[in-house]
């Protein structure tokens, strides 16, 4: 694979094309003399005013990139031989590798210390590529993916934090859209590159946006833990300032539904704190978890971050009705257990619980672990073509997997076909 001859005699690009397929190669050979033919230099380099217009960066954001791929040269000259290193090491490297680069990408100052002004830099980058130049001023909702980041490290003059690599790891696996954001930025600039899709929102037009909790913003966060073909259309099923304060008008708008079959559930509660969950699988009336390891929590504010399984344990989704077990309460929730869940919102919708939990590595979502909703909101997610129709069938199969497997389970210990549920 790749192509390890060059004319060139230095050893990191000579390296760095192997990384390539020949095709690749020549690609991106292509790539640099149409960029170099527009930086008027006889083809020999690409300027940065040029970098900047092709790849969509703005701000400190991209001259810190352009600085990285030039090796700090300072010259505002791309070569081919920067643009191939860069590329093997950005893109095709190891983990490691490619999360170092981005953390000094972030340190936008390059000073060698990643501090909360940085983030501030790179967030408003983020949100002017995202979202509008308008949303980059919207210092609120930065601090909200600002708030999910931990700065542990000392500096020597005893000045503000920064962030260690081990916190900037850790903030990225929180807000996975930064990552995908970050991670994306030599990627040719199509509408489909990662960390740039924002999922269109669907609601009725009597409704208001400003009584929604599901901001752009925040649909863009949840958005980073799934695949593509998920980002495409939301659709609002249930808002309790609309429907009332109902479980069986829940149940009923988000079930039987051909158009979704995965869901996004939102609460506002009593203390202001705005959190959730992602359902991969269509709720069901069953008296125990179930799910996939696709599922997550997430809080929205005052800190945006994410919370994927563990592999702890195969809690996941709870969703119980009309039982009169106090083993098992009625409402639906994820991860944890039975009545100390990770997040759970009784039938009655009045009132709920959210307990740090090692199914999905969560903590408390809230202020405290009894919560009060004070708005209940799900939208839909409208999977299109072949990826609705897969998705549909897998659900399909392991539901009636679950059956026959629970029902082998009582022929071996010879209860099938004697119950009286």
């Amino acid at each position: 694979m790749g192509n390890s001859n060059s004319s060139s005699g230095n050893p990191r690009f000579a390296l760095a094309s192997r990384a390539f397929t020949q095709k690749k190669l020549e690609d991106l050979k292509s790539l640099f003399v149409s960029l170099a033919s527009q930086s008027q230099s006889n083809g020999r380099y690409v300027s940065y005013p040029v970098f900047q217009e092709y790849f969509g960066l703005k701000g400190s954001l991209g001259e810190r990139l352009f600085d990285l791929v030039t090796q700090h040269r300072k010259d505002d000259k791309l070569t081919f031989e920067d643009l191939v290193i860069a590329k093997a090491t950005y893109e095709k490297g190891t983990d490691d590798e490619i999360d170092e680069f981005i953390y000094q990408l972030v340190d936008v100052n390059g000073n060698g210390i990643l501090t909360r002004s940085d983030l501030e830099s790179v967030m408003a980058v983020i949100f002017e590529s995202v979202f509008s130049p308008e949303s980059s001023h919207d210092k609120e909702m930065m601090d909200v993916f600002l708030n999910a980041a931990t700065l542990s490290k000392a500096n020597h003059d005893g000045s503000e934090k920064g962030m260690s690599y081990e916190d900037f790891r850790s903030w990225c696996s929180l807000v996975p859209s930064v990552r995908k954001f970050l991670g994306s930025l030599l990627m040719p600039p199509d509408p489909g590159r990662p960390g740039f899709l924002v999922p269109h929102l669907l609601y009725p037009d009597n409704v208001d946006p400003v009584m929604l909790l599901l901001k752009k913003e925040y649909a863009w966060h949840i958005g980073g833990a799934l695949p593509q073909h998920e980002m495409e259309e939301w659709r609002l099923l249930y808002h309790s300032a609309l429907h009332g304060l109902s479980f069986n008008t829940f149940f009923g708008n988000i079930s039987n539904r051909n158009d979704v079959m995965t869901t996004v559930l939102i609460i506002k509660d009593q203390d202001g704190y705005v959190y959730g969950g992602y359902a991969s699988q269509p709720w069901e009336r069953l008296s125990d978890f179930y799910g996939d390891m696709k599922s997550f929590l997430f809080q929205l504010y005052p800190a945006a971050s994410i919370f994927r399984p563990t592999g702890a344990n195969t809690n996941i989704q709870w969703c119980a009705v009309n039982f009169t077990s106090e083993s098992i309460p009625n409402g639906i929730g994820f991860g944890g257990r039975a009545n100390h869940f990770g997040l759970f919102i009784s039938a009655s919708f009045d009132q709920g619980q959210t307990f740090s939990c090692t199914t999905f590595g969560s903590p408390c979502l809230s202020k405290t672990s009894k919560i009060q909703p004070e708005v209940i909101e799900c939208w839909g997610i409208v999977n299109s073509g072949k990826a609705q129709e897969k998705q549909h069938n897998a659900v399909k199969g392991t539901v009636l997997e679950r059956f026959k497997e629970d029902r082998n389970m009582l022929k071996m210990v010879g209860i099938a076909g004697n119950s009286n549920e």
